[in-house]
């Protein structure tokens, strides 16, 4: 996933099995955009995690979302296109539009399509959420996944992608929310620890416990009927698929990630960090468990 700064829009291709790159742009960031950036960062290894993440998370994240023959569906900040692999196999005859502000995430997310879903039926575009070039009305839907927490203004940015969904279409958005986690051995460093990627996020001016919010944010925004349902996570040596691919693989990376920021903000002690990450390694093995809500919301343009 990635977040967005205002570019400018590149001319939408379709795949093929050799990925092209759009050209780079840059400009001021705009009203929402995170201007801190994505706190994980771009790295190969931040890629690879977001890949396990989305597959580790596949059955449960996506059930229930499929979009008809035909249909034109936009996902926004598609990244690595480690979500987009999961809607094209689940939605293989939907029309896709991918979007995202990083022309290299997005020749990655090209060559992960390719690789796992070849002929799929997708078109992308470089550009930002809040300058996105297409017409009111353009889609049948819209799918966004853990784009939200990293916008200073998300209702803003949800308004945005009302305009494009055609009268009565729909929106899924999935956020997770960090408070939510508790686990066994329980540690305060463990804690403190994913406290501090949760200021860490706050700073740059997006929020790690948004997923809780989703239902007054979509109302904020002007969506009709929206339905907010929790997506729970426990993981323990019973699902060790989960505590291997959820718990160890990606929960943990994603905080261990912020190390240097976290140092650096004053927010813990190396000592403290180092032992609270330790600590929370201990959840993903032998009697150790873990539990982590997302939170998963459907909500429409008004007709």
């Amino acid at each position: 996933m990635d977040t967005f700064t205002p570019a400018t829009p590149t001319t939408s291709t379709s795949t093929t099995a050799t990925p092209t790159t759009a050209t780079p742009t840059t400009a001021t960031p705009g009203p929402g955009s995170a201007g801190a950036g994505y706190i994980h960062g771009y790295s190969e290894r931040e890629a690879v995690r977001l890949g396990d993440q989305a597959n580790a998370l596949a059955d449960l994240l996506h059930a229930g979302t499929h979009y008809p023959a035909g249909s034109g569906v936009l996902e926004i900040g598609c990244g690595v296109g480690a979500q987009t692999v999961h809607l094209v196999r689940r939605s293989p005859e939907a029309r896709l539009m991918a979007v995202d502000r990083s022309a290299e995430s997005l020749a990655a997310a090209r060559a992960r399509v390719a690789e796992h879903a070849p002929g799929a039926l997708v078109e992308w575009r470089q550009a930002d959420l809040f300058d996105l070039p297409f017409a009111e009305g353009e889609f049948d839907h819209v799918f966004v996944c853990f784009v939200l927490e990293h916008l200073s203004d998300p209702i803003a940015g949800l308004e945005r992608l009302r305009r494009v969904l055609r009268p009565g279409g729909s929106l899924t958005v999935i956020e997770g929310d960090h408070g939510s986690a508790f686990f066994h051995p329980d540690s305060a460093l463990a804690r403190a620890a994913i406290d501090c990627q949760a200021r860490l996020q706050r700073a740059a001016g997006g929020d790690a416990l948004l997923g809780r919010r989703l239902l007054p944010l979509l109302r904020g925004a002007g969506f009709e009927r929206p339905n907010v349902r929790p997506c729970t996570v426990w993981a323990d040596r019973n699902r060790p698929e989960l505590m291997t691919g959820f718990t160890r693989d990606t929960f943990i990376p994603a905080i261990a990630s912020v190390r240097a920021e976290a140092l650096a903000a004053g927010l813990a002690s190396a000592e403290d960090w180092d032992r609270g990450i330790v600590e929370l390694r201990r959840t993903a093995v032998g009697e150790g468990s873990f539990h982590y809500t997302f939170f998963k919301a459907v909500a429409h343009r008004p007709a």
